[in-house]
């Protein structure tokens, strides 16, 4: 199966700082974890993904096409959802508006782009506050129309930046099932909640100090963990022994 993105040597930071250093990446359809501590440089690289910010070094490959220009930033940006943990938002919008701002950014076609608004509005449970304000939603509603912002015109790429903080529980499980859902598309889901990971994705990477530390299934992750080691699960322990064992190889 083809990558819907690929990163060959990548080298990402701002100022003097260097974030990331000669990262290899390539990711498929699918569900697609990225677990690491704060600091560790993930919303840096989903930030690099989303063509927010061009690399320092290296090469970023989307659907089949370098990403070597601001030309081709912007035709990859066609096919990528991206949701910061962070974002912003006209207050005034409705959530109609702001999803439907969010397609057209995308370019989605006129056509279907105000069916596919109210249908992921639906998805993301808020169709009974379409016309509602944007000030006037809870902050997990504010999430649950960023997923829907997304995930409107079905982008081949989806970056997710812990996209279920301030859900409750049984939104969380909505959530899931909504990624499930998904075809045809490649989803990166940065997240501190290794629930998360073991629930939906089939692959996941451990990102500590910008490098890749553990590539695999959380099924391969969790069969790093040590009885005695830190945490409550298999995969919280072989998360810790993950991070550990880099610290260790630095020393």
């Amino acid at each position: 199966m083809d990558s819907v993105v690929r990163v060959s040597g990548l080298s990402q930071g701002y100022g003097k700082s260097t974030v990331i250093t000669g990262l290899d990446l390539d990711i498929k359809r699918g569900v697609f974890g990225l677990l690491g501590p704060n600091g560790a440089g993930k919303t840096t690289l989903l930030r690099t993904l989303a063509t927010i910010a061009p690399p320092l070094a290296g090469e970023i490959n989307v659907l089949g096409q370098s990403v070597t220009s601001e030309k081709f930033a912007r035709l990859a940006r066609r096919e990528i959802g991206f949701l910061p943990q962070d974002f912003g938002f006209n207050p005034s919008f409705s959530v109609y508006d702001f999803v439907r701002y969010s397609a057209w950014l995308r370019q989605v076609p006129t056509a279907r782009a105000h069916a596919d608004t109210i249908r992921m509005i639906d998805h993301v449970g808020l169709g009974d506050r379409m016309t509602a304000r944007m000030k006037s939603l809870s902050g997990g509603m504010v999430r649950r129309a960023g997923i829907a912002a997304a995930l409107v015109g079905s982008p081949r790429l989806v970056l997710l930046d812990e996209p279920t903080v301030g859900l409750d529980p049984a939104q969380r499980l909505e959530f899931r099932e909504l990624i499930r859902s998904l075809d045809d598309t490649a989803v990166v889901l940065s997240t501190h909640l290794v629930e998360d990971v073991a629930a939906i994705c089939s692959e996941l990477a451990v990102l500590t100090s910008g490098q890749i530390v553990f590539r695999g299934t959380p099924e391969q992750l969790s069969d790093l963990a040590s009885h005695d080691g830190a945490g409550d699960t298999p995969l919280e322990r072989g998360y810790m022994t993950a991070l550990q064992e880099r610290t260790a190889g630095m020393t």
